[in-house]
């Protein structure tokens, strides 16, 4: 029998393409999960990246500032405390492994949230303590949370509520500076008596 070889081409790549559209089909269609992020400002940003990258559901967590005026200002420009803003640290997490009240829940732990005037030894309004929520939802879990810190430690929490503002990331040589600098962020959170300050008001737990 005499073979016409075009029409045996093209009918074996129809073939083969409908083996691969039905194997394509086939495949289990996997979703991107959603990430959302959140801004906490719980003094020096170096020290609030440690608790949130330790937690499960956390993607990543990045030290800047936000608050303020002026767009994309600098490290020193915000320290010389003439921009607004405070240095706060996002975080960028699972919602299907975290929940937004656990995020709250370690920051409370973070942070001495009876001090409006700094943080530790960082003294001025760039190292105050804030909460920048995303929408309602946010700021009534938020403020749930605030009134039962209040009630537990019987005074008066210095820590505020705002919306959330622009977020602008810090130089690379902040991030992740307690991996990058061991030695030298211990120190400096030692000095500070950061840890000394929380073990008093959460317990060696915290």
């Amino acid at each position: 029998m005499r073979v016409n070889l075009p029409r045996f081409v093209t009918a074996l790549a129809g073939l083969l393409l409908g083996v691969a559209l039905i194997a394509t089909a086939a495949e289990p269609v996997v979703k991107a999960q959603a990430t959302a992020t959140v801004v906490f400002a719980g003094g020096c940003f170096w020290c609030m990246e440690p608790p949130y990258d330790a937690l499960p559901g956390v993607v990543a967590t990045t030290s800047g500032f936000t608050g303020g005026q002026k767009a994309n200002p600098s490290y020193k420009e915000v320290s010389g405390g003439n921009t607004g803003h405070i240095e706060a640290v996002q975080v960028a997490y699972d919602p299907a492994k975290i929940s937004y009240e656990k995020l709250l829940e370690v920051f409370w732990r973070n942070v001495d949230p009876l001090d409006g005037g700094g943080q530790f030894c960082d003294r001025g309004h760039e190292y105050t303590t804030a909460i920048f929520y995303q929408n309602e939802e946010q700021k009534k879990l938020a403020e749930q949370s605030k009134s039962s810190i209040e009630k537990q430690l019987g005074r008066p929490v210095a820590t505020v509520l705002r919306p959330a503002t622009p977020f602008y990331a810090a130089e690379d040589y902040h991030q992740d500076y307690y991996t990058k600098n061991p030695i030298r962020y211990k120190y400096y959170r030692y000095s500070c008596g950061r840890d000394q300050r929380l073990e008093k008001l959460w317990g060696k737990k915290s």
